[in-house]
C-alpha cells in the first residue's frame, strides 16, 4: 500500500460527512493516511443535519487502533460519537474482526479532489485541477471555517483559486469581487495578508502568483515578488522610482541603483512599465480620496504621505534624488520645484523674469504633493499673482470714487494675495520664505503708496462730500436704497452684513459662492463698492448702512432705523443681531428667523464673526475666509435660496491686519479714541479729515492711511483709519434665479470679477441685460410661437455669420459631422454661435463658466442650462465627452483634442 498522506481536520470532517450515517449504525471510520499530533482531536461534525462528536487518532499498528476502539466503546458504549483511526496498515493487517467495527467494512482511502468537490458541494471538477498539485494541496488545507462557498455544479480552475485567494491572501481586501492591480497593490499596504503569503509553500507562492498575473496583469508578478520577499511595505514606494529605470532618459547606473532596491526580485522591463503605471494610478487615486476630506480623506492622506515619504527615503538611500528630480510624487522634488519657483520670484520682475516664474508655477502645480498640500500651491501661486502686478505699470488715484472702485476690483485681491504670502510657506524653507517676503514687501510697498493717494484724495472729498453730494460715489447709507431696492420687486431680499468685511475677504467669498447654486450681479456691470462712514468704525458704518442715512447708534437704533427704512418703501423689515440667531435645541436658527425667512418681509441679519475675529484671532488657517468658517451664513444662504431671496452681501467697513510683532507698542500720539481714530494733529502716516461725514471728534478726526500705525493694544487687526482697505465697502449681490434680475442690471461671470493679472486667462465682459417694456419683469414674457426649424433660437450679439474665417470653431461647424449633428437637434442655434462659443473656449484655456458662456452667446437671463444641454446634443458625437459641465453644472470644459478628432479638423 502507498505512503499514507497527510490527513487534516478538513479531510477528516469531510470524511465523517460523505461516509455516515453508517446503515448499521457503525461509529469506527478507518483511514488510510497520517494524522499530525498538532492538529484537534476533538471536535464536531454535522452529521445528516445533527452535530457528531468526532475523536481522532492516528495508530500505526493493530493492537493500537484496538485499544482506541475499545477505549471509545467504554468511554460511550451507547452514544453515537463517532472515532476515526488514521493508519499506515493496510486492510489484510487489520483482520476482518475488527473491519467488521469499521463503517464500510475496511479503510477509506483519500481521495483529495473527491474531498474538494464535496465541500465545495459541486458534482464535479475542472480537469485542471487534477494537474496542480500545490492548488488541490491548498484547497484542502487553507478552507475557512465558514466553509469553502457554494459555486455551482462545476467547480472551476477560476473559482477555486478566487477561493483560495480569499483565504489565503484576506477576505477583508478582496470580498468585494473586485480584483484588479488597484486591489493588489492597496493589499500589499497591509501587512497580514502579504505576511501570509510569504509564508506559504513555494509551489504555491508561484501557482498563485501566476494566476494573478493572468488575472491582473504583469502588476502582479512584481507585487507578488515583492511580497514573496517581505518586502510588501515597499511595494508602492518602489513603483514611484520605478521611473528612474523607465523613463526615456534613464542612465544605466540608475536602472543599476534602482534594481538593487529590488534585491531578488527581477521583472522585466516590460512588466515594470505596467507596475509603474499602475502604482501611478494607485496613488493618485488615493491623492483623490484625500483631496475629499472627511475621514476617509483624512486617513487616505496619511496613508499617501507614508508611502511618499518612503519613497524619498529609498530614493535617497539609493542615491536616486537626482535621477527622479522631475517626479510627480516625491517630497523632495517637490521641494525642488519649489526651490526653482523661489529662485524665479523677484521684487522688481520685468516680462522675462514674469514668464521664467509662470513656468516655475506650471511644473509646481503639476507635481501631486500640491494636491495633498493646497496651501503651499497657494502661497506660491498668489506671490506669482503679486509678480503680475508688480509688472504692470503703477497705478494713480483720481477720486475717492475711482479708488473704492479699483478697490473692490482690483487692489483688494491684491490685498488677499498679500495675506496669503505673508504667512509663507508651511514647509518651512528659509530660501522660500526669503523669496516670498521680498515679493511681499515691494508689493506692499506699491499697495502703501495706493494707500497714502487714496487718504490726499480722502482729505479734498471729505471736506465737500455729503449724501446729497457723494462725488460720483456710492455711500455706505444708500447701499440700502440703490441696491436692496431694486431687488425687492416679487421676492424681498435677505440683506447680510458682515461686519468687517474687508474686499480681499469679500474677494475670496464672492469666487466660492460662484462656484455654487448663486448668480452675481450688479447694477453697474462690475461689483459694486460703497465708502464707508467716517471714522470707519462699526457704530457709524454700519448704522448708517442699516438705518439708509447717516448716523450712529446701537443695536436698537439700527433695528429701528431698518423697520423704517422699508416701511417707506412700503415693506417690512425686520433686523436681526448676533443674539438673535442662535435656535433652541435641535435648531440651527431660531424660530423667528425662520419665520420672517418665510415670510414677506424683508431681513436682515448681522454676522460680526469677522470683526470678532480682529478683537480676539482666529484659529487655524488665517489667510483667507471660507463660507463655513461665517457662523450661520451656510445656513441663511441655503434658506434665502429655499425661499427665492436674493441676498445683498455687505460689509459696514473694512479692516486692516496686525503686521506687527509682540515686542512693537502702540503708536504715540495725543487725543487717542480708538486703535485706529484719534483727534489732534496729523504725524507722518496720517492725515486730518474734517466735513459733514466725520461723525465724531466734533467733524474732524486724525486717520493713519498706514496699516502699521495702531494708537491701542495689539489686536489681530483694525479698523477706523483711511485705508483703502478700511474705508470701501464691498457690496455682493446674489440670486437664486436670473429671472429674478432687475431690469439694466448686468450678471457678473466669476471671471469678469478677477482682475486680468489674477490667472491668465480670458475675462469677458460684463453683460446688460436690455430693459424689458413697460410694466414687464423681465422673463415673465408670454412664450413666442415656436419658430420653423430654419430659425435660428440664438445669436451672437453683434456678430454676423463668418464662415470663411480660419478659426477652428468655424471649421467644426463647417464639416459634414457638424451637419449630421444638427438633424437631432430642432431648434439649433446658428453655426456662427456654435463656432463663437467653441473659439471663446479656446480662448480661455478651454474652460468657462456657464455665466460667461451664455453672456458671450447673448443668452443671458435666458435658460443657460438648456442652452449649454443643446450646445452638448451638437458637439458630443455619439456620446463622446467633447464638451461637459463641470462643477455641479457652474462650468464648462472644452477638449479640444476630442473636438478635432470627432469632428477630424485640425488648428487652423
Amino acid at each position: 500500500m502507498a505512503a499514507p498522506p497527510a490527513v487534516n481536520r478538513r479531510i477528516v470532517e469531510a470524511l465523517v460527512e460523505s461516509r455516515l450515517p453508517d446503515p448499521r449504525g457503525r461509529r469506527l471510520l478507518l483511514v488510510h493516511g497520517r494524522y499530525e499530533d498538532t492538529l484537534p482531536v476533538e471536535f464536531r461534525v454535522h452529521v445528516a443535519g445533527s452535530p457528531r462528536r468526532v475523536r481522532v487518532s492516528d495508530q500505526n499498528s493493530v493492537l493500537g487502533i484496538v485499544e482506541a476502539w475499545q477505549e471509545h466503546l467504554d468511554a460511550d458504549p451507547d452514544g453515537d460519537d463517532v472515532l476515526v483511526v488514521t493508519t499506515g496498515l493496510a486492510d489484510a493487517a487489520l483482520g476482518w474482526d475488527l473491519r467488521g467495527y469499521a463503517v464500510r467494512g475496511g479503510t477509506q482511502t483519500v481521495d483529495r479532489l473527491e474531498i474538494i468537490k464535496h465541500r465545495f458541494t459541486a458534482t464535479d471538477i475542472d480537469p485542471r485541477i487534477r494537474t496542480e498539485p500545490w492548488l488541490v494541496d491548498a484547497l484542502l488545507d487553507a478552507e475557512p471555517a465558514t466553509g469553502w462557498p457554494r459555486v455551482g455544479s462545476v467547480l472551476t480552475r477560476d473559482a477555486a483559486v478566487r477561493a483560495l485567494i480569499l483565504a489565503r491572501l484576506g477576505e477583508a481586501e478582496f470580498g468585494n469581487g473586485t480584483l484588479d492591480a488597484g486591489t493588489l497593490l492597496a493589499w500589499s499596504q497591509r501587512g497580514a495578508g502579504p505576511e501570509r503569503f510569504a509564508e506559504l509553500p513555494a509551489q504555491e507562492r508561484d501557482g498563485l502568483t501566476a494566476w494573478l498575473a493572468e488575472t491582473v496583469g504583469d502588476t502582479a508578478r512584481v507585487v507578488m515578488g515583492l511580497a514573496a520577499a517581505g518586502r510588501a511595505a515597499d511595494v508602492l514606494p518602489l513603483g514611484l522610482l520605478g521611473a528612474a529605470a523607465t523613463q526615456r532618459d534613464a542612465t544605466a547606473e540608475a536602472a543599476m541603483a534602482f534594481g538593487g532596491l529590488l534585491g531578488t526580485v527581477r521583472p522585466r522591463t516590460p512588466e515594470l512599465r505596467v507596475f509603474v503605471e499602475a502604482v501611478e494610478g494607485t496613488v493618485e487615486r488615493w491623492i483623490g480620496q484625500a483631496e475629499s476630506g472627511g475621514p476617509h480623506g483624512e486617513a487616505a492622506r496619511r496613508r499617501v504621505l507614508d508611502v511618499l515619504r518612503r519613497a524619498d527615503d529609498l530614493a535617497a538611500t539609493a542615491e536616486l534624488s537626482a535621477a527622479l528630480a522631475g517626479s510627480r510624487f516625491l517630497p523632495s522634488a517637490f521641494q525642488a520645484r519649489l526651490r526653482t519657483l523661489a529662485g524665479t520670484l523677484t521684487p522688481r520682475p520685468d516680462a522675462a523674469a514674469l514668464s521664467t516664474a509662470e513656468n516655475a508655477l506650471v511644473s509646481l502645480t503639476a507635481h501631486e504633493m500640491t494636491r495633498l498640500f493646497p496651501e503651499r500651491q497657494r502661497a506660491a501661486t498668489m506671490a506669482v499673482r503679486l509678480m503680475r502686478w508688480l509688472v504692470r505699470p503703477e497705478d494713480t488715484i483720481g477720486s475717492v470714487a475711482e479708488g473704492v472702485r479699483r478697490h473692490i476690483a482690483e487692489w483688494g485681491w491684491v490685498d488677499r494675495a498679500l495675506n496669503v504670502v505673508w504667512a509663507g510657506d508651511t514647509g518651512g524653507d528659509p530660501v522660500v520664505a526669503n523669496a516670498y517676503r521680498a515679493v511681499y514687501e515691494a508689493a506692499r510697498a506699491r499697495r502703501d503708496t495706493l494707500d497714502e493717494a487714496f487718504a490726499r484724495r480722502l482729505v479734498t472729498w471729505t471736506a465737500h462730500a455729503s449724501t446729497q453730494a457723494p462725488g460720483d460715489c456710492l455711500l455706505v447709507e444708500q447701499v440700502l436704497e440703490r441696491v436692496a431696492v431694486p431687488l425687492s420687486g416679487e421676492s424681498a431680499p435677505l440683506v447680510v452684513v458682515l461686519d468687517g468685511m474687508s474686499s480681499a475677504v469679500a474677494a475670496q467669498l464672492g469666487e466660492a459662492l460662484n462656484s455654487r447654486v448663486w448668480t452675481e450681479v450688479s447694477p453697474e456691470a462690475r461689483r459694486a463698492s460703497a465708502v464707508a462712514a467716517i471714522p470707519s468704525v462699526t457704530r457709524v458704518s454700519r448704522a448708517s448702512l442699516l438705518t439708509g442715512v447717516l448716523t450712529e447708534g446701537d443695536q436698537d437704533a439700527e433695528r429701528k432705523g431698518f423697520a423704517a427704512f422699508w416701511r417707506r418703501h412700503r415693506r417690512d423689515g425686520v433686523l436681526f443681531h448676533k443674539k438673535d440667531l442662535a435656535g433652541h435645541a435641535g435648531h440651527r436658527l431660531a424660530g423667528p428667523l425662520v419665520e420672517a425667512l418665510a415670510g414677506d418681509a424683508v431681513v436682515g441679519v448681522v454676522l460680526n464673526t469677522i470683526d470678532e475675529a480682529l478683537d480676539h484671532g482666529r484659529e487655524g488657517d488665517r489667510t483667507g475666509w471660507r463660507l463655513t468658517d461665517l457662523t450661520y451664513l451656510p445656513e441663511l444662504l441655503d434658506a434665502a435660496r429655499d425661499y427665492g431671496r436674493p441676498v445683498v452681501l455687505v460689509a459696514d467697513h473694512g479692516h486692516v491686519l496686525d503686521r506687527s510683532s509682540t515686542e512693537d507698542g502702540p503708536t504715540a500720539a495725543s487725543g487717542v479714541e480708538a486703535a485706529r481714530w484719534r483727534t489732534g494733529n496729523a504725524e507722518a502716516g496720517e492725515v486730518e479729515l474734517a466735513g459733514l461725514r466725520v461723525i465724531y471728534g466734533d467733524g474732524r478726526v486724525v486717520v493713519p492711511w498706514r496699516e502699521d500705525i495702531r494708537y491701542t493694544p495689539r489686536k489681530a487687526g483694525y479698523h477706523g483709519g483711511a485705508s483703502l482697505a478700511e474705508m470701501t465697502v464691498p457690496v455682493l449681490t446674489l440670486l437664486p434665479a436670473v429671472d429674478l434680475l432687475p431690469s439694466g442690471w448686468s450678471v457678473l461671470p466669476p471671471e469678469s470679477v478677477a482682475p486680468e493679472w489674477w490667472a491668465p486667462r480670458h475675462k469677458p465682459a460684463p453683460t446688460v441685460i436690455p430693459a424689458p417694456p413697460a410694466g414687464r419683469r423681465p422673463g415673465r414674457k408670454k412664450p413666442a410661437r415656436e419658430a420653423p426649424d430654419v430659425t435660428p433660437l440664438f445669436t451672437v450679439e453683434g456678430s454676423t455669420p463668418t464662415e470663411s474665417a480660419e478659426t477652428l470653431g468655424t471649421r467644426v461647424v463647417n464639416t459634414e459631422a457638424y451637419a449630421a449633428q444638427q438633424a437631432f437637434v430642432r431648434r439649433r442655434p446658428d453655426k456662427s454661435v456654435v463656432a463663437a462659443v467653441i473659439d471663446t473656449l479656446i480662448a480661455a484655456d478651454n474652460r468657462l463658466s456657464l455665466t460667461a458662456l451664455v453672456a458671450k452667446a447673448g443668452r443671458a437671463g435666458r435658460n443657460p442650462e438648456g442652452f449649454a444641454e443643446t450646445l452638448r446634443r451638437l458637439l458630443n458625437v455619439e456620446g463622446y465627452p467633447v464638451l461637459s459641465l463641470q462643477d455641479g453644472g457652474r462650468t464648462v470644459e472644452l477638449n479640444v483634442e476630442l473636438l478635432r478628432l470627432q469632428f477630424g479638423v485640425t488648428a487652423p
